[in-house]
């Protein structure tokens, strides 16, 4: 989110690593260090520019030594509103799956995002329990008011280790058992684990899918990358880290697991699985 309260797209909201905003002098002053969730970023946050000075800037492959080939198309791009990805979508005829990233750091801003979100799903009509749209979050109290408001799918991200950064006593373990899989199934329709809760190891899977389909809910894993620097041991081809390997193979088995839907960087590897 900008500080003039508009919602872009961007995996974090430091955007060093994505955009030339480091090649930028008029920006300079701006490079700076907080503990987002806990954690100590140190960069330049979207939070601290508005929608027009964003504008200016343009961005570039996040990982240069293991995607090289993507480098070609730096800087020639702007950052995108989620209106603008909402429009692409609607061309395309295709959903959408945004996350909101940060919800409790930005409120304690006095930029709340949840607002912003669900009042642009409700000017373009995405509210509905057949909209387009699958909502992520790893905080479960925004889920939790989303689903007060709207009927649009939501899903609870999970990791393989912590918790919500919103509920201290709660840990992603207790809430991928039975009991906990069931209470999130109360505000959402989809949970997306890490691909370590679902396969620890190759061709090992645990029952994490199994239940949450008991639970009724459906299962993404994320994320599913072609890589071997990205890979298990035993789907890895060669040494080199940026090589690709098994990525087809791997997604093979995790549908033969029952899984519903993966995230991916490599569509056009997974579209078929």
């Amino acid at each position: 989110m900008t500080a003039d309260g508009v919602l872009i797209v961007r995996h974090e909201n430091e955007i060093g690593g994505t955009t030339d905003v480091a090649a930028r002098p008029a920006f300079a002053n701006r490079h700076t260090t907080k503990t987002i969730d806990g954690q100590s970023v140190t960069g330049w946050f979207t939070e601290d520019f508005t929608l027009a000075e964003l504008k200016t800037l343009r961005v570039r492959e996040r990982l240069p030594d293991l995607r090289p080939a993507n480098t070609a198309f730096d800087g020639q791009d702007p950052i995108l509103t989620f209106d603008e990805v909402l429009d692409i979508a609607a061309t395309a005829g295709v959903r959408v799956a945004p996350e909101l990233k940060h919800p409790s750091y930005f409120a304690a801003l006095g930029l709340p995002i949840e607002d912003a979100f669900v009042a642009t799903l409700q000017r373009r009509g995405l509210t509905g329990a057949a909209a387009p749209i699958l909502i992520q979050c790893f905080e479960t109290g925004t889920l939790q008011r989303l689903r007060a408001r709207i009927a649009a799918p939501l899903l609870q991200l999970v990791a393989a280790a912590g918790g919500p950064v919103d509920r201290p006593d709660l840990s992603y373990a207790a809430m991928t058992t039975r009991d906990g899989l069931a209470a999130v199934a109360a505000y959402a329709d989809w949970i997306g684990a890490d691909t370590a809760l679902i396969e620890p190891v190759p061709g090992a899977p645990t029952v994490l899918i199994a239940h949450a389909h008991v639970a009724g809910l459906r299962v993404a894993a994320w994320t599913f990358r072609a890589e071997n620097a990205f890979l298990p041991e035993a789907d890895r081809i060669g040494d080199e880290p940026a090589a690709h390997g098994r990525l087809r193979e791997r997604l093979a088995r995790f549908a033969g697991y029952g899984l519903d839907a993966a995230f991916t960087d490599h569509p056009g590897l997974a579209v078929d699985r």
